[in-house]
């Protein structure tokens, strides 16, 4: 250990932190790796735009075409990030080995096995999403559709996700998060409300009628404000998905740019802990909207950190990135969002919070007001360092020259 940490540790220790035990806590806390940003969401079952509410800017080159492509570019977002992991797929990432083509009405864990083995490989959990978007029969709505054919489409499409959630679930040990969220919604202002909002929730009583492994598999239901061609009404709303969530005894999803722009995910997750026995995140950084930027070290990330590890229910929080920036190596942009959120999560650890919290339970608002802003300071990166150093990743900007030099002799001899 060298001197700075050392004097870092110190410092913390006066405070009442042990910065060995935050480092294997971080370590310990997993941070499920979104697929999608390696192709710009893209998927493996189908050639076109996307649709749904979702796009992409952007045309850097070197964006993986393949699923050897997008795990060799996984593989090495992993030599870089440290800490624990899982893998975030969406079911538009199902792999047709020899001609074994499924619509997503009919997928198969088999579609997905290729992914089991990577996960394995990796030590990695698994998390899913069945893919609502980007297909014939989801423009303009899914299982919300007022055609029965659709819907019923749309509803098959769930019972199978869900299978395979379960697929996951056993094969890798851990539990799966699997997360609805579904593009349905006018751009304009509707004449029924309420029609398609009893469409889908009939539609999730349909896929949840399946049996599954509740122990397993956590079923995650996540909502939106508005979307491209959705802007004057979303069908599957903060107050729908909160509510059919409570009620089915679920698990509600919040996406940090899901919601208007004043409102934030950080003030959300103590009340969302009161009333569900487990949450989830999808953590991205919203510019203006759901723009899905890559996750800095910015205030929000930081409060967002903070509240998961004051609340003494880390455990109960799944925890995931959902961002795809196009406009930048993708490699980068992956490592730039998990490095972020991790530091976000060391300097909740490395905060006394519950000194903190005395001090308002107290009333003593201006000294809670001044240790705030002098902890901002303390030595977090000699802490960070150490931390990067025992995991085995870079422990400073180094890993930057290393991406520029697997796009030079990797991405580059991609068309």
């Amino acid at each position: 250990m060298n001197a700075i940490y050392e004097f870092a540790k110190e410092r913390y220790a006066q405070i009442g932190i042990d910065t060995e035990a935050v480092m294997k806590s971080l370590s310990e806390i997993p941070i499920s790796i979104h697929c999608w940003q390696g192709d710009d969401v893209v998927g493996f079952d189908h050639e076109g735009a996307l649709t749904g509410g979702i796009q992409t800017t952007g045309n850097y080159p070197g964006k993986a075409r393949t699923p050897s492509e997008l795990m060799a570019d996984m593989e090495k977002v992993l030599t870089l990030v440290g800490g624990a992991h899982k893998l975030n797929l969406h079911a538009c990432y199902a792999i047709f080995e020899d001609g074994n083509y499924a619509d997503r009405d009919a997928l198969e864990p088999k579609h997905f096995a290729p992914w089991v083995a990577f996960a394995k490989k990796h030590g990695l959990g698994i998390d899913f999403n069945p893919t609502f978007f980007s297909h014939p029969k989801a423009d303009p709505f899914t299982l919300s559709s007022n055609d029965e054919e659709i819907r019923a489409f749309w509803v098959r499409h769930g019972q199978c996700c869900l299978r395979i959630a379960e697929y996951f679930a056993q094969e890798t040990g851990a539990p799966c998060v699997i997360n609805f969220w579904i593009p349905d919604g006018y751009k304009d202002t509707p004449a029924d409300r309420i029609g398609p909002r009893a469409r889908f929730r009939q539609s999730m009583d349909e896929i949840l009628s399946v049996p599954y492994d509740r122990s397993k598999v956590y079923v995650t239901l996540e909502s939106k404000v508005f979307g491209i061609g959705m802007e004057s009404y979303t069908v599957g709303s903060g107050e729908f998905c909160m509510s059919y969530a409570i009620e089915k005894g679920i698990t509600p999803l919040m996406d940090t740019g899901h919601y208007h722009p004043t409102e934030v995910v950080s003030d959300k997750i103590s009340a969302m802990l009161l009333f569900a026995p487990k949450i989830a995140l999808h953590v991205s950084r919203p510019v203006r909207w759901d723009s899905d930027h890559v996750v800095r070290y910015d205030d929000e990330t930081r409060e967002i950190a903070k509240e998961i590890i004051a609340s003494g229910r880390v455990e109960d929080i799944a925890i995931a990135l959902d961002f795809f920036d196009a406009s930048i190596n993708r490699i980068a942009a992956w490592t730039i969002g998990i490095r972020n959120f991790r530091k976000a999560l060391l300097a909740a650890l490395l905060t006394p919070h519950d000194a903190l919290k005395a001090l308002q339970n107290s009333g003593r608002m201006t000294e809670l007001l001044a240790l705030q802003e002098e902890y901002k300071t303390y030595p977090m990166g000699a802490v960070w360092e150490e931390y990067c150093k025992r995991e085995g990743v870079p422990a400073d900007a180094s890993w930057i020259e290393d991406v520029l030099n697997y796009e030079k002799t990797v991405l580059s001899a991609r068309a």
